[in-house]
């Protein structure tokens, strides 16, 4: 267990002092609170107040969101909303939450479901893609951190449980119209949302349906793909290539002392690195989601009501992606000579980093690339609660699915040049070298040849059906009093993910012709400036020696540039399906007793779970005269593994205001289904083959929490937790064996040699580490505090994580688990009365490893801060109109390797101001 003392923010220290500053307004004049409630109908402080109560009446530790009114969710997007609760975070992609993390976890480690059925996506793995769902079919969101027996298992990190609407909701007629339009300031588009919704009840009946429309337009420019290269590139060259080895290591000497002892011990080489590539990158992102529901309710009675839910929507997502890139580290480069480089930055890992220096033969590349994808999810089930007798019955049965199909284009142009490429503050950049003639990379198209047009396409289905029976009843017993009720209940479910992908490539103008390779050139196509094809101006203002470039539209790409009957086939080695059924079975018990004079309750149980798992994929089969070939029929290979999962969870008032929790589990997150898939491929250049492992388990934690909250009136909380979570059995990729004697065969058909290829697997690590933090809410209405403060308040949570969880280098440096902050906070103030509403949030979350270079050189994301507002005046008591304003301060993204002093993206996405009207009737 760490002893970290963990460093609080300045927001930390200011939450803490609001818990001292509760006494003293205890002692305010009985008067001012004595004073008229304003009572606010459809507003924020309202969603407020209910999600405080939902977390008052949940017996473990949770967090919920909820919406202010029917079709009224507080945010744009549904990941956004959530980074808003205590110890959530979000992945942002181009500006926009996509991925959600709980306790800083990674986005698989968190359990996600609709209307209690886990929900499918079209991601390929284990995590939800946020993005996908229209917000304002969403009702409420809980993050439970502190599972029951009853619960689903699935999240180590949490699980996040979505609800949607339904008719018994309300007591009255509902029907709400909603319509906005969003400007994005770097497109300077304008896109439109909608939103109606509907809902009655008909005396036992009810229905409820509601759809939502969006679209969104998003430029991004970015100088990124910035990363470290280890000087291996070119010290191992031999043979006909041995020069370049030679030079290097001469330039190397020459102009920085180094003295390279083992051209060959990747431990000695990796210690010295140059910029690997340097990109210029402008995106026009464009999406288009709709969602919708329906939910028709039977209600007769207090004790009975079955419910049957429809969920379906479409996100299509369109991206253009246009790249200016020089990669130094091309085959036929080496060091030309060093300007600069920096031996004490990264002293403490023994590395060089080569900052500034003329490359030999950079390869630049012109790129367009086009990313299509389309996701379809549809979600039904059918719900009954029912009294029967003195046992409360609960059913539901269901099927979540999604389809997502992807194509990923990119047109590729070459020229090979001797430049400079060197650091800059924000980035990097690339300039005509000293040594050689002058090139301009961004404006010399007659330089630059065709090297191919590639298309690759990817289909990925989700299945889920489930089927669970909860029985529970209240209890009295003379003998036990304490035993205030007992619950058991039984889940299967059956899930199923497949995945296609195939790729191919125009060389030609005709299928199997490669005359366009290397004498085609790029002035010989249509040409665009960067300013118009992605719209909205110059690219990144914000850098004065940032210049705007030409090249081939997608559009012209996908016309011009393949010719008639192409198609992409799918390959047999990128297929799997993964089948997985799991069959549980729980039993808990509900005490409630007394402590002195102070009333407690305890919730104990455990739950047990079969898991089957049949995974397929083919594998590749060798001839003896070279020929590689896939088995016919895909391999099949199951496993299998139970588990017992307790959980408990206490409660204690220690007044009528304050309440200490405690919780303690075990939970488990299963294996990553592309780990799993049963399917070998192989990489000839690293001797290596790749096998899935079926065998893998899952993934498990201990953990406990303890925490007081003390709620006030008005709906006002402040709560502080501690909590521990002891992990064991992360996967890590690891060699389990070594296949001989296998015969490598160049591409014309002759024999390179014959060698010992490595087998690698994900594999469960031993060991076990320790992931612990600290959360502090404070959610206070003002007007507690004087009169004059009526409807203003804030709402803030902070975390801080320590943790033991390392990340993978080859090269030993220590490295953070992938995703970790340590920090993350956000605050909301607010202010509201009969006709107005303002609110102005800030988000923060600190850096955090975003991947392993090379499994070598772990790459950060920085910390990023982010400002929204929202606006909204009531023009009757029908009409309201909006105004919001997201990433006001039009904060960059940014990221480096190991030091901020290396730099691997800047990006900027913009600000994004929207105006809406609201109508309820």
């Amino acid at each position: 267990m760490s002893n970290r003392m963990f460093q609080l923010s300045p927001l930390a220290l200011a939450l803490s002092t609001l818990f001292i500053s509760q006494v003293h307004a205890q002692e305010n004049d009985s008067n001012e609170h004595a004073m008229e409630e304003v009572v606010v109908t459809a507003s924020y402080s309202k969603s407020l107040k209910k999600a405080v109560d939902l977390k008052r009446e949940n017996i473990g530790f949770s967090d919920s969101i909820v919406a202010s009114d029917i079709a009224d969710f507080p945010e744009q997007n549904l990941a956004e909303a959530l980074q808003r609760m205590p110890g959530v975070t979000i992945e942002r992609n181009k500006g926009l939450g996509q991925k959600v993390n709980v306790r800083s976890l990674p986005s698989d480690f968190t359990f996600v479901s609709i209307n209690n059925l886990a929900t499918a996506s079209g991601s390929g793995g284990r995590d939800v893609e946020f993005d996908i769902f229209a917000s304002e079919i969403i009702q409420s969101v809980t993050v439970k951190k502190s599972p029951t027996a009853a619960d689903e298992e699935g999240g180590i990190a949490g699980s996040v449980d979505i609800n949607t609407a339904r008719p018994f909701d309300y007591n009255e007629r509902k029907i709400v119209v909603s319509l906005e339009g969003a400007y994005n300031e770097i497109s300077e588009e304008t896109d439109p949302k909608l939103a109606l919704l509907a809902s009655d009840t008909f005396g036992d009946w009810g229905a409820l349906a509601s759809f939502a429309y969006s679209e969104r337009t998003n430029r991004s420019d970015s100088n990124s793909g910035i990363d470290f290269r280890p000087i291996s590139r070119w010290l191992e060259k031999t043979g006909s290539s041995q020069f370049q080895a030679d030079q290097t290591a001469e330039v190397l000497e020459r102009d920085a002392g180094i003295i390279i002892n083992d051209r060959f011990d990747d431990d000695e080489t990796s210690r010295v690195v140059f910029l690997n590539k340097v990109g210029d990158r402008a995106y026009l992102t464009e999406q288009e989601k709709w969602g919708a529901t329906l939910s028709l309710q039977y209600k007769p009675n207090s004790n009975f009501s079955l419910t049957l839910d429809g969920l379906v929507g479409n996100f299509d997502d369109h991206e253009d992606e246009y790249d200016a890139a020089a990669y130094t580290a091309s085959s036929i480069s080496s060091l030309e000579e060093v300007h600069a480089y920096d031996n004490t930055t990264l002293s403490e890992y023994g590395i060089t980093v080569i900052t500034d220096a003329d490359y030999a033969a950079t390869q630049h590349e012109l790129l367009s690339k086009e990313n299509s994808n389309n996701t379809d999810y549809q979600q039904y089930s059918l719900t009954m609660d029912s009294l029967l007798g003195q046992w409360d019955i609960y059913g539901v049965i269901g099927y979540s699915g999604a389809q997502k199909t992807s194509e990923n284009t990119n047109l590729k142009h070459t020229a090979y040049r001797a430049t400079r490429s060197r650091y800059t503050s924000t980035g990097a950049e690339t300039l005509s070298s000293d040594n050689a003639e002058s090139f301009d990379m961004y404006n010399t198209p007659e330089a630059y040849l065709f090297d191919y047009n590639e298309v690759n396409i990817e289909d990925i289905s989700d299945d889920k059906y489930a089927a669970q029976l909860d029985f529970s009843r209240q209890l009295n017993l003379a003998y036990l009093p304490s035993l205030s009720s007992i619950q058991f209940g039984a889940r299967y479910t059956d899930k199923s993910k497949e995945r296609n992908y195939g790729s191919n490539r125009v060389t030609g103008p005709t299928a199997g012709d490669s005359s366009w390779v290397g004498t085609r050139t790029l002035a010989d196509s249509q040409l665009t400036s960067i300013s118009e094809l992605v719209s909205g101006g110059e690219y990144l203002p914000e850098i004065s020696s940032k210049v705007d470039w030409s090249q081939v539209s997608n559009s012209y790409a996908r016309n011009e540039l393949r010719y008639d009957g192409f198609t992409v086939d799918f390959e047999p080695d990128q297929f799997y399906q993964v089948k997985e059924k799991t069959s549980a079975i729980y039993a808990m018990a509900d005490f409630s007793f007394h402590i002195g004079k102070m009333p407690a309750t305890l919730n104990a149980g455990v739950r047990y779970i079969d898991t089957e798992v049949i995974s397929s994929g083919y594998h590749q089969i060798q001839g003896s005269d070279g020929t590689t070939s896939y088995t016919s029929a895909p391999i099949s290979k199951s496993g299998n593994y139970t588990d017992l999962l307790p959980s408990i969870n206490f409660s204690l008032d220690l007044s009528d205001n304050l309440v200490l929790r405690a919780a303690a589990s075990e939970t488990l997150i299963r294996p990553a289904l592309t780990d799993i898939a049963y399917k070998r491929t192989v990489s000839l250049s690293e001797f290596k083959y790749r096998d899935g492992n079926p065998d893998l388990q899952p993934t498990y934690a201990d953990q406990w929490e303890m925490g007081l909250e003390w709620y006030l009136e008005k709906g006002g909380l402040l709560a502080i937790s501690y909590f521990e979570k002891e992990i064991k059995g992360v996967v890590r990729e690891s060699l389990t064996g070594v296949v001989n004697d296998v015969t490598k065969y160049n591409d014309n058909g002759s024999i390179d040699g014959v060698y010992d290829f490595d087998i690698y697997q994900k594999v469960n690590a031993e060991g076990a580490y320790d992931v612990s933090g600290i959360e502090l809410i404070a959610q206070i209405p003002f007007g507690r505090f004087h009169s004059t403060l009526e409807g203003f308040g804030v709402n803030a949570n902070y975390t801080s994580l320590d943790n033991s969880l390392t990340g993978s280098s080859d090269l030993g440096i220590p490295t953070p688990a992938e995703g970790l902050a340590d920090e993350t906070y956000n605050v909301t103030f607010y202010y509201e009365n009969l006709n107005f509403d303002a609110r102005i949030s800030y988000n923060y979350k600190d850096k955090y490893v975003e991947y392993i270079e090379r499994d070598i050189y772990p790459v950060y994301r920085d910390a990023y801060g982010q400002t929204d507002i929202s606006l909204g005046y009531n023009i009757n008591d029908t009409i309201k109109m909006t105004l919001e304003g997201i990433n006001i301060t039009d904060e960059a993204t940014k990221g480096y390797t190991l030091d901020s002093a290396f730099p691997t993206m800047y990006e900027f996405s913009g600000r994004r101001i929207s105006l809406g009207l609201r109508a309820i009737f």
